[in-house]
């Protein structure tokens, strides 16, 4: 039986069953499948559960479907690490023709992350393509694009993952560098052509509401700072607990802010989830509020799309609209080095829009003007010298210099930003440090390999005779963006 299920329609079974921990990770019961139609379960559930005996485990597992919950990927004899990922490339590669519980229907099959995520996530499809551009799974990279165009023209926007409570944030605008990656690949430049309504529906999405704002307000994604300039910020339509971690929300919220689910949501938007980055006081999860925050990746990655906006309405000849996102592209620009930069410590920096200043937290974020071109020559040494100094050790780049226990925190090393550390000190000449980069973050993968025939989701920096920790769920292995940035960097 195939039926798109949204959470509040099973809510009052969904609140039981994860409250009362049925499943070690809550995950399990947002990806369940109903064996029947969602009124007949409600009804039975309504019917049996203060029946004597009522057993709720056995009721779930009566009425819905598990299959495929994790993905398990064993191999009896260990294939050197290349050979692996070839083969797991075809092992992470689904199709949902049709909608399947709460999983959204793509028109093209693509690539899942592993372990847990059974899914299409919308960031980590990028660093993906940057495999399969090694493999030459060039169609596999055209079928990724395809999805996103897919999901931009019927819901809006590329959501955080094809799930239906996934509907109400995004994450990391990456849908524009997917097309300079598939350029690069087939020197095609119709693609610009070909997604340039796509590439405008995903900028709506980001800038919706900009035109009302009042300087010093701010209004879903979008920011007019008290000069009346526009930025944007990562945002999330519900302020409901996440029903992938409903339990764990419940718990954190307590002692929290009134708008601490929507914070917390926003966060999951930047695939930042969690990090000091995000706490007022840099150390405990109550005092997010990353609703006050415009930051450094959104707004280069947002330039970004309006670069190639002006460049999809170049190549079709449409000259006022090249001028528009031409200009607007050129003050995101001064708005970056206005509002990110930070001369005292010599490094981008998120911007409190309630408190007009830049934030404390130092992360690796700042690499994304680097990535893109946007520092000056000063600029660059200065992070170079900031990446080198507090960010890089034996296994890799840190994302930001606290241990809190959270998982994008020191120590671990995430797949994302050894690319993007690698590229950026490339494009600045910094060539000796790019190396160090990939060398280090390299060789801690391939002992994790080595140890345990896996290869996962993130990795300790610090201490690399163990396996990354910390966050809400135990490290995975499968894993795409890993497998990814590990063969782009080994070409390299």
């Amino acid at each position: 039986m195939s039926k798109q299920l949204y959470i509040n329609e099973i809510q009052n079974l969904f609140d039981d069953v994860q409250r009362s921990e049925v499943f070690e990770d809550q995950k399990m019961m947002t990806d369940a499948v109903p064996l029947f139609p969602i009124a007949e379960i409600n009804a039975k559930y309504g019917e049996g559960k203060n029946t004597q005996g009522f057993d709720l485990k056995e009721f779930v597992f009566s009425n819905f479907d598990f299959l495929g919950a994790k993905i398990s990927i064993t191999r009896e004899t260990k294939l050197p690490i290349n050979e692996h990922i070839e083969k797991l490339w075809d092992e992470l590669t689904r199709t949902a023709y049709e909608e399947k519980g709460t999983l959204l229907k793509l028109p093209k099959p693509y690539i899942v992350p592993g372990g847990r995520f059974n899914e299409f996530f919308y960031w980590d499809s990028y660093y993906i393509m940057l495999g399969l551009q090694v493999s030459g799974r060039t169609e596999m990279m055209e079928n990724i694009i395809e999805n996103c165009s897919y999901l931009i023209q019927t819901v809006g926007f590329v959501p955080n993952a094809s799930r239906t409570h996934f509907l109400s944030r995004s994450q990391p605008p990456y849908f524009s560098l997917m097309l300079d990656l598939l350029f690069e690949t087939t020197k095609d430049e119709n693609i610009y052509i070909k997604y340039h309504d796509t590439l405008e529906k995903e900028y709506a999405f980001w800038m919706n509401g900009e035109k009302d704002l009042e300087n010093g307000s701010s209004v879903k994604r979008v920011v007019k700072t008290v000069n009346g300039d526009i930025l944007n910020r990562y945002f999330d339509a519900e302020n409901e607990p996440r029903p992938e971690s409903y339990l764990i929300d419940i718990e954190d919220s307590e002692n929290a802010g009134k708008e601490f689910y929507r914070n917390i949501r926003s966060a999951c938007e930047s695939g930042w989830d969690f990090s000091s980055r995000w706490f007022a006081d840099g150390e405990n999860i109550q005092t997010i509020e990353t609703l006050n925050l415009a930051e450094v990746d959104l707004n280069c990655l947002l330039w970004h799309l309006e670069k190639t906006l002006a460049k999809s309405s170049s190549l079709q000849d449409l000259s006022e609209k090249e001028r528009d996102f031409k200009e607007r592209a050129a003050i995101r620009r001064q708005m970056i080095d206005t509002y990110f930069w930070d001369e005292n410590s010599g490094t981008y920096k998120d911007y409190h829009t309630k408190k007009h200043i830049q934030t404390t937290s130092e992360h690796i974020a700042a690499l994304y003007p680097l990535f893109l071109g946007l520092a000056s020559e000063d600029q660059a040494k200065s992070i170079a010298k900031n990446i080198e100094e507090k960010f890089l050790y034996q296994g890799g780049l840190v994302t930001t210099t606290k241990k809190t226990g959270q998982q994008w925190d020191l120590p671990n090393a995430w797949a994302p930003y050894q690319w993007l550390g690698f590229q950026s000190m490339k494009n600045y000449r910094f060539d000796d440090l790019a190396e160090k980069i990939k060398n280090n973050w390299c060789a801690n993968v391939e002992r994790v390999y080595n140890n345990t025939g896996k290869l996962m989701e993130k990795y300790n920096a610090l201490d690399i005779e163990t396996v990354a920790g910390g966050g809400e769920y135990p490290n995975q292995d499968g894993f795409g963006w890993t497998n990814g940035v590990y063969l782009k960097l080994k070409k390299n």
